[in-house]
């Protein structure tokens, strides 16, 4: 009988243990990735960095004469999205091809002075350059030419050297080197697919940057607006506004004034309506051609010219001619011409880039940044030896090429042919074009770059992105563009190394009802758990913030422990650190923890970590770090490491 009991009673003990260790939720380990050949690791970190997109899935598994023709597609895209090319759509991007053409025209002339060159070389620069990029391009609705900001930049940085009103001929030929080494930069980027090097100019930079250039250029149209002759060579807005002041009381030509006001105000208004009625999109992009086809008109018949007007004059007839010979390959000015079409190249590819995304993601169709840097890039590198200067993308053009309907680089042809029979047929009847009118559409055309709302928008979301924006807009206006230019990339690598050297970490606490651990100062019902501090390091842990993590968690623990003690609670006894945000560790990094664990092991602190990723596993244990901190404080979630740590602690204060 007693047997019986006894036996009864271990099965009863039996049952009860197996209930409460099938109550206790099982605690997973933390898995330790497959061990990686060093080849197979190098060539999948260089496939992440230069071939994300997987470039070459397309010519997988495909006969040899597929890949040829795959190949020519890539190189050139018409050949691809050409096989379906309709009617219906030649309609359409002939309507886009002949509005932007009428935009374009007046822009070109202007622009063309706004570099310092003759107003022919601004409308060559719309004729060659969008045909190559018709037929390389991968945007359907980026149209190509001069623009303000990259014309500013090359005048400005060219007339440095070279004396445009002493020396126009290597000033031309300067232009022309720098237009070279620009589509050389360009290829360059897109061949090797460093494309990534752009975004380090951040958009709040690029909004800062473009909104002085866009004041800066305005400005400097003053000079025409208002008939002065005698005018500085400067930028910044000092200079400029005392050269205008100076000439308040004899260079100014009341008759200048008169025309480009009344223009100015037209194409002002032109605009309004556009924004106020989309279906009027066409308003402002005929509005320039109209203005200077009546104030041409207007001057030739009062002969305006002769009461101090100043007018076009000649614009040299005929397609470009070939300008192969005029490039420096050799003597002083090629390195000059080098650092000139390095920055423009960049410019220039950042704007056209950003238009080109801007479009594609409005359309829902994948631009490839890599192809369109080569593209941009061919089309310099041949506008060079065509007398053309850097052309890149237009966001004017490009929004009113969107708006009329384009559906593919056609429209980039139609305005090419309309240049063509312009510099053809109609040159000549420009001759009496005045300085003003052109002023008054580079005025029009460059306030649309100032983006009040974004810079805003900026100020809200993140201040020192502003400060970024603001620097560069400062840099631009009271100094030049290549000063607002240097601050713009300045600050923003200033953001980068403060963001890696000083990232954020958090004291995380757990959610009432719940095994869910967030940061203390976002959920403030969050809870911290007697005994034990939670810190989450939210960054990659490298040499350049290793120390500085370390330190940071060495003082969240001197002050939680100064906290307990005024409180009398119980003293810290585990610091788990949430390991998830941590996508790498160094060496240096590897060495800090090794600090922080001896630091912990003297204040009888024990150190847990939870959910680190592979690559930092496979780190911790190819340097013995597991073995240190025992594979029994590596936990898959932090609460698996509460839940395992709570149980071993002794709460008395």
């Amino acid at each position: 009988m007693s047997n019986r009991v006894t036996d009864e009673m271990d099965i009863v003990s039996v049952s009860s243990s197996r209930r409460n260790s099938e109550s206790l939720p099982h605690v997973h380990k933390v898995g330790i990735p497959p061990k990686q050949n060093l080849l197979k690791e190098i060539a999948g970190t260089v496939k992440e960095t230069f071939f994300a997109d997987d470039p070459l899935r397309h010519f997988k598994d495909q006969p040899r004469s597929r890949k040829f023709v795959l190949g020519f597609q890539a190189v050139f895209p018409i050949f691809e999205w050409g096989r379906h090319y309709s009617l219906s759509k030649f309609k359409g991007d002939l309507i886009a091809g002949l509005t932007i053409a009428s935009l374009c025209i007046p822009q070109d002339i202007g622009y063309a002075k706004l570099a310092n060159l003759p107003p022919q070389y601004g409308l060559y620069s719309s004729f060659v350059p969008p045909l190559i990029y018709a037929f390389m391009g991968s945007s359907r609705d980026i149209a190509i030419g001069p623009v303000a900001v990259v014309s500013l930049l090359l005048g400005s940085l060219i007339q440095n050297e070279i004396d445009p009103t002493k020396n126009p001929a290597e000033y031309l030929r300067l232009t022309f080197t720098a237009t070279f080494f620009a589509g050389i930069t360009q290829v360059t980027l897109g061949f090797f697919r460093l494309g990534f090097l752009i975004d380090f100019l951040s958009h709040a930079a690029i909004v800062g940057f473009m909104g002085g250039a866009a004041v800066t250029i305005a400005l400097q149209q003053l000079k025409g607006l208002l008939g002065i002759k005698k005018f500085t060579k400067k930028t910044d807005i000092i200079s400029v506004m005392h050269s205008v002041f100076k000439a308040a009381h004899h260079g100014w030509n009341w008759q200048t004034i008169l025309i480009g006001m009344s223009f100015l105000a037209f194409l002002l208004v032109a605009k309004y309506i556009a924004k106020k009625k989309k279906k009027l999109f066409w308003v402002p992009a005929i509005a320039p051609l109209i203005s200077v086809i009546l104030s041409t008109f207007f001057v030739y018949i009062t002969r305006a010219d002769k009461h101090g007007v100043q007018i076009v004059k000649h614009i040299r007839r005929g397609i470009n001619p070939a300008s192969v010979d005029q490039i420096f390959f050799s003597g002083e000015y090629l390195a000059k011409g080098f650092r000139i079409g390095v920055l423009a190249g960049m410019i220039a590819l950042t704007e056209a880039v950003a238009i080109g995304r801007t479009f594609a993601s409005m359309k829902d169709y994948q631009l490839d940044g890599n192809k369109e840097m080569v593209a941009l890039g061919t089309m310099n590198i041949v506008g060079s030896m065509t007398s053309c200067y850097v052309a890149t993308g237009s966001f004017s053009r490009s929004a009113v090429n969107y708006m009329s309907g384009c559906h593919t680089a056609v429209s980039n042809i139609v305005m090419s042919g309309v240049v063509l029979l312009t510099l053809e047929l109609i040159t000549p009847l420009f001759k009496y074009t005045p300085n003003a009118i052109l002023a008054s559409i580079i005025i029009s055309a460059v306030i649309s770059l100032i983006d009040i709302e974004a810079a805003i928008l900026i100020w809200k979301i993140d201040k020192f992105d502003f400060v970024a924006c603001m620097g560069a807009f400062f840099g631009v206006v009271f100094s030049s563009v290549e000063i607002g230019l240097l601050i713009a990339v300045s600050i923003s690598f200033a953001k980068i190394l403060l963001q890696v050297t000083r990232p954020r970490t958090a004291i995380l606490g757990k959610l009432p009802r719940t095994t869910v651990y967030r940061n203390i100062l976002q959920y403030p019902d969050a809870a911290k758990v007697p005994g034990i501090l939670i810190v989450r390091v939210d960054s990659a842990i490298y040499f350049s913030n290793s120390n500085y993590i370390k330190e940071r968690i060495l003082r969240w623990l001197v002050d939680e422990a100064e906290r307990l003690k005024e409180n009398s609670q119980p003293r810290i006894q585990f610091l788990i650190i949430e390991m998830s945000p941590v996508t790498d560790i160094d060496t240096s990094g590897i060495h800090a923890m090794e600090e922080l664990l001896r630091s912990l092991d003297k204040r009888d602190i024990k150190l847990v970590l939870a959910n680190p990723g592979p690559v930092v596993v496979d780190k911790l244990h190819a340097s013995k770090f597991h073995e240190m901190i025992g594979e029994d404080r590596i936990f898959l979630t932090v609460e698996d490491a509460v839940r395992t740590c709570a149980p071993k602690m002794d709460l008395e204060p």
